[in-house]
């Protein structure tokens, strides 16, 4: 018969954690979504492009909302337990409250598990995936971004400048400049051309016009009668290189070996010479932080599984009641806040960097303790 009530008491919390983790991670995407239009907008790539690389965002919001839902579910469902008078069910079969604490907090473990293989894994694979499909994708919106009598700079290096721009492709009074390497330009002026597609690349093809090459020394033009542009040699403005959310887990653990743990360690010490080339020019506090958020980060699962779990504790004076719900509410949203604001402090000394390290694990014993007391254990029930 436990066994029944547990099985429905955790599938209540994971059903609602399921609907409200969807609802919330749909929303925040939606928003992101949109701030990323200027992927097709302003960088000149497809749609097809733009909604693949969106998609890939979503392990990354799912994994930062997880911590916050699961305190949300188990306090919703305990709070519905009470209201509806469900808890006697646990207490008339014999349940202790400390057995049913046990269970929260040993259910929590399967979230915690959750988020680190989100957080080690899953999330800094995908936000690869995402950067190395905007590093490799063609310009294929540029046709529809060139507009009449506008300067277009959607790449790097390259402004087209169009007087008249046809819906057939076909351009007049075209005007490019070509940032060259050293401070060199090449600027092309021609009468008329034409945008066409060729093996996926696009080019323009350029009719009666000339070609200017600009360095320190001097200036070299060549006219041309018909000449065709390749636009694939240019590279999309969108940033390309590695992010540090981008970088493997155990990549990360390489950049820093040598320099944590080090009483003596510097947080600006920019790294530089190691055989992971994106290691170099990132600094120790940025990949120490990094690693803070995917393995330190979610062990606040365990306390904030405590803190909702304290609610079946009824307190004896009517004005802690009154209040009961409300205090849990704001002591869980402040765990959260206090697992978000503790890494500010991290560099403060190699102290205080252990103490905000083992934090999680110390509120946790400490909680758990004071359930106990409240719960008026006894040892055997501690199973």
């Amino acid at each position: 018969m436990d066994k029944l009530i547990f099985r429905k008491f955790s599938l209540d919390i994971f059903n609602f954690f399921i609907i409200s983790s969807f609802s919330i991670t749909f929303i925040v995407w939606i928003v992101q979504a949109v701030n990323f239009l200027d992927l097709v907008s302003d960088d000149g790539h497809s749609l097809g492009i733009y909604f693949y690389y969106v998609s890939l965002n979503l392990p990354k919001i799912f994994s930062k909302t997880i911590i916050f839902v699961f305190f949300i579910s188990i306090f919703y469902v305990i709070n519905k337990y009470n209201n509806s008078n469900e808890l006697i069910v646990f207490w008339n079969n014999g349940i202790k409250k400390i057995q049913l604490i046990n269970f929260i907090l040993r259910f929590s473990i399967l979230f915690l598990i959750l988020q680190l293989g989100l957080n080690l894994f899953i999330v800094p694979h995908t936000q690869n995936l995402g950067r190395l499909l905007i590093k490799e994708s063609n310009i294929d919106f540029l046709p529809k971004l060139i507009s009449e009598k506008k300067f277009i700079n959607v790449v790097k290096n390259l402004t087209i400048f169009v007087e008249e721009y046809k819906e057939n492709g076909d351009l007049k009074k075209i005007y490019i400049n070509e940032k060259l390497k050293n401070n060199n330009s090449k600027i092309i002026i021609s009468e008329r051309g034409k945008i066409f597609k060729k093996n996926n690349n696009y080019f323009l093809r350029l009719y009666n016009g000339g070609i200017t090459n600009i360095n320190k020394d001097n200036t070299f033009t060549l006219n041309f009668s018909e000449t065709d542009y390749d636009l694939s040699n240019f590279s999309t403005k969108t940033v390309t290189r590695s992010k540090i959310q981008e970088l493997d887990t155990f990549q990360l653990f390489e950049c820093i070996n040598g320099f944590f743990p080090n009483k003596n360690f510097d947080e600006s010490i920019i790294i530089n010479n190691t055989n992971t080339e994106n290691c170099n020019t990132r600094t120790v506090k940025s990949i120490i932080e990094e690693l803070y958020k995917r393995i330190v980060l979610p062990l606040y699962t365990l306390i904030i599984s405590l803190v909702s779990a304290s609610l079946i504790i009824e307190p004896k004076k009517n004005f802690f009641q009154r209040s009961q719900k409300l205090n849990i509410f704001l002591i869980g949203t402040s765990t959260i806040i206090l697992s978000q604001l503790s890494l500010k402090y991290f560099f403060i000394s190699t102290n205080v960097s252990y103490f905000i390290l083992s934090l999680p694990i110390i509120l946790v014993i400490f909680y758990y303790l004071f359930l106990c007391v409240f719960t008026k254990f006894k040892l055997y029930l501690l199973k």
